[in-house]
């Protein structure tokens, strides 16, 4: 009689079995992976679709005569300067002008007290009248005594002492002429008057102030602002490096004259309106510092430009000749040198060494290593990095963000309806 099997072995059995169909299961989803990913490499391999080559942003080196700007640091001085002082002493009865407004060359600005001054200059005329009195008699004896001393009814020494008497009276005229001119001056000076056109500043005294005692005092300050001088300072080195490169043909002077253009930058970033020129270059440099004084002239006739302003200043010294630009982010600067990459007609990125002059608006200015036409890799870096060496790209013209920026705006708008729509 056959044996009956244990109730209780019944349920290990089965979840042996289950185990068994789950290895079974799982050996067979890997060999189905592994067989499709084969039929996928195979398709690749006998020329299927494949991924398209990376795009790449790129700017064509167009060569052309590039102004050099330097940007450099400068302070506004106004051109002409006059201290009003007082030269004549007495009493400040009087100020004529509005503080801070426009005075004209000869505008009276002051009224000493004019009355001392009066009286000498009137005792001088009375002292020129008794004078040419004085010559009026010893002339009319002098023309009396000589009819007489031809027919001997005088002496010759009377008449000698009466032409000595005409110089003296002569003399004595001159000296009260002199003495009238002098009383006046010093009359003329008790009306204080601006010495040049210009702003006028505060006055530096008020009325009842005894002024001009013993020195010469100061009543104001007249500056003329139109123009201005904007004095600046250059590096030693970069003026020398400069010259070197015009006398060799490197650069030549920008506009071909002899005043380089000047820009200013005000502090909040603004360009000034009107441009200048330069006017000279200092002839010595600062021992403590190594820096080169320039002096430009700027227009200013709104008087925007105050004395003692801190600004800015772009100045045009040289143009480079065959030279190109690049955006910043497409040279790479290390101590061995600077680099840019190429890219080739097939595809292929090289790097390449340049020689960098100067950065003019967030651009290098490029002297030699690029040919006319070359296409310099600008964006897309980081694309590289995923890439095996030598894999081809696709250049795309670059464009600034700030200009692609603008026409991307309105696209983005429709793009996010459909997800909004989506929702429940």
């Amino acid at each position: 009689m056959p044996k009956l099997r244990d109730a209780s072995a019944i349920p290990l059995l089965s979840l042996a079995y289950s185990r068994k169909t789950l290895t079974l299961l799982a050996v067979s989803a890997a060999a189905a992976l592994l067989v499709a990913c084969g039929k996928a490499d195979g398709q690749a391999a006998a020329g299927g679709p494949q991924m398209p080559p990376v795009e790449v942003g790129v700017v064509t080196a167009t060569p052309g005569d590039v102004g050099l700007v330097t940007e450099l640091p400068g302070r506004v001085e106004a051109s002409r300067v006059a201290q009003v002082r007082a030269r004549a002493a007495g009493i400040l009865q009087q100020r004529l002008f509005k503080e801070g407004s426009d005075v004209k060359a000869g505008q009276p600005l002051f009224r000493i007290d004019p009355a001392p001054y009066a009286a000498a200059a009137e005792s001088a005329r009375a002292s020129l009248a008794k004078a040419q009195a004085n010559l009026a008699q010893a002339s009319a004896q002098v023309e009396r005594y000589r009819p007489l001393v031809s027919a001997n009814a005088i002496s010759k020494q009377d008449f000698v002492n009466a032409e000595a008497a005409e110089k003296q009276a002569q003399a004595d005229v001159a000296a009260a002429k002199a003495a009238v001119r002098t009383a006046d001056i010093n009359l003329g000076y008790a009306s204080v008057t601006s010495p040049i056109a210009g702003r006028i500043g505060r006055a530096l005294v008020t009325e009842g102030a005894l002024v001009g005692q013993g020195e010469a005092t100061a009543l104001a300050v007249v500056q003329q602002i139109d123009p201005v001088y904007v004095n600046f300072t250059q590096s030693a080195s970069d003026v020398f490096q400069l010259r070197r490169a015009m006398e060799s043909g490197q650069f030549k002077r920008a506009g071909n004259t002899e005043a380089a253009s000047v820009k200013l930058v005000l502090g909040d970033g603004t360009e000034y309106a009107q441009s200048g020129k330069l006017l000279f270059t200092d002839l010595s440099v600062d021992a403590t510092t190594g820096q080169v004084t320039l002096r430009a002239e700027v227009p200013n006739p709104k008087g925007e430009l105050l004395p003692g302003l801190y600004l800015r200043v772009r100045i045009e010294q040289a143009q480079a000749s065959n030279a190109i630009t690049l955006p910043q982010q497409a040279v790479t600067r290390t101590q061995q040198g600077d680099t840019v990459s190429v890219v080739g007609d097939d595809g292929k990125v090289a790097a390449r060494t340049v020689k960098i002059s100067a950065a003019q608006n967030n651009r290098w200015v490029v002297l030699d290593g690029l040919k006319a036409g070359e296409k310099v890799m600008v964006d897309g870096f980081q694309k590289l990095q995923m890439l095996p060496p030598g894999t081809p790209v696709k250049p795309v013209p670059w464009q600034a963000p700030g200009a692609a920026a603008a026409p991307a705006a309105p696209a983005a708008a429709p793009a996010s309806a459909p997800a909004s729509a989506a929702k429940p």
